[in-house]
């Protein structure tokens, strides 16, 4: 599924890859995610993201600006966002998770 946004890509994410690590761990701001469906202007320097993962034993955060989610582009080559933090670009991915029914479909009741 192709998004317009990196915004509309993470509504739709169950987990990232940044900067080739998995982060499961993701937050956006639902009040300012609101503000921006309503077509209100928002805060361009409110964080709008933050990823969290483990790097081996190490704990790695990134927060990024609603600014830099939004002017955030895609790259259709390599299929990740390219998105600017305040410590340089960062490639990120998003991933729809997959679910098993737990019920076998062979089984009768």
């Amino acid at each position: 599924m192709s998004h317009e946004t990196l915004l509309d890509a993470l509504l739709d994410a169950d987990m990232l890859e940044i900067d080739d690590l998995h982060a499961w761990e993701f937050d956006l701001d639902d009040a300012l995610v609101e503000a921006l469906d309503a077509g209100q202007p928002g805060a361009p320097e409110a964080q709008l993201l933050r990823i969290e993962c483990m790097d081996g034993r190490s704990r790695r955060e990134w927060r990024f600006t609603q600014a830099a989610v939004q002017a955030a582009h895609f790259d259709a080559e390599t299929g990740c966002w390219k998105l600017a933090g305040t410590d340089g670009e960062h490639t990120l991915r998003c991933f729809d998770a997959f679910g098993g029914d737990t019920e076998d479909e062979d089984e009768q009741e």
